[in-house]
């Protein structure tokens, strides 16, 4: 449901959510470049590097992709095979469906491949959810079934190649004007791919252990952290029965970051 069209009824919440990795066990992207391209080991390191700034996410992304040369189909059964849902994610969806929720992917990916992998993992009802992203597209003078045959169409000219907060920014716009009221505006994400968008919601849901984390810590991003999504649907039906604010579950989650990183400090200290 695309805006506005999403506000109407006025939902209690809007939940936005990256999908590779955050509703995927895997990245998608990932594992085709460490199977099919030039591997873990220099996909890695451009990560790291645009964590620290000195490369945008589009500048590695591109990389990545030109490194495989696949037939597009067949990097599709690939992943197929390989790629698993979280398997709480349908739970959610199914919650969120019946309590009016939209739920809106923001992806980096592309779209015959989310769509292919929502389908296989969720269904028929997948095509219920809206999807922003990246798409495929033939090489000039290739057929899909040739190697070398796709390559990545961006979203938008920025420097993340497809940039989140756009998607977010009209509806974090339109609520402002709505008064006490008014949806919460919810993020879950994982990667460098969702850096421009944890500013932009309510609230964040950052993956236990992952790039995000990293970031929000780094740049003072109120957020709160997941391992699976029977979390974020424990937390979000708090959020929704008026249980618990935004505020409150970003505190709790600060507080279980810093808890973290004691305990991590206390066991490099024993072992010493």
């Amino acid at each position: 449901m695309p805006f506005p069209d999403a506000l109407k009824g006025n939902p209690k919440c809007i939940f936005f959510t990256d999908f590779d990795g955050t509703i995927t066990l895997q990245d998608s992207n990932d594992f085709m470049t460490d199977n099919l391209g030039f591997g873990e080991a220099r996909r890695k390191q451009l990560n790291a590097d645009c964590l620290d700034g000195r490369v945008s996410f589009r500048e590695i992304f591109t990389e990545m992709l030109a490194s495989i040369s696949t037939p597009l189909p067949a990097c599709i059964d690939t992943l197929l095979a390989n790629i698993t849902l979280d398997p709480h994610f349908t739970t959610f969806f199914h919650w969120a469906t019946a309590h009016d929720i939209p739920v809106i992917v923001l992806s980096s990916g592309m779209r015959p491949i989310i769509r292919a992998l929502l389908s296989k993992l969720v269904g028929d009802e997948a095509f219920t959810i809206e999807i922003i992203c990246n798409e495929a597209i033939l090489r000039p003078g290739k057929t899909v079934d040739q190697p070398d045959g796709w390559t990545i169409q961006f979203h938008d000219d920025s420097g993340f190649g497809h940039d989140k907060s756009l998607a977010i920014r009209p509806y974090r716009e339109a609520v402002q004007k709505m008064g006490e009221d008014r949806p919460v505006l919810l993020y879950a994400g994982d990667g460098v791919s969702d850096l421009s968008a944890a500013r932009e919601t309510d609230l964040l849901f950052a993956k236990r252990g992952r790039d995000l984390v990293t970031y929000c810590e780094r740049e003072d991003v109120p957020f709160t952290v997941f391992g699976d999504w029977s979390e974020i649907l424990e937390t979000t039906k708090r959020i929704y029965e008026g249980k618990t604010s935004v505020g409150e579950v970003a505190k709790e989650g600060a507080e279980e970051v810093k808890e973290g990183e004691a305990e991590k400090g206390e066991e490099k200290e024993t072992t010493k």
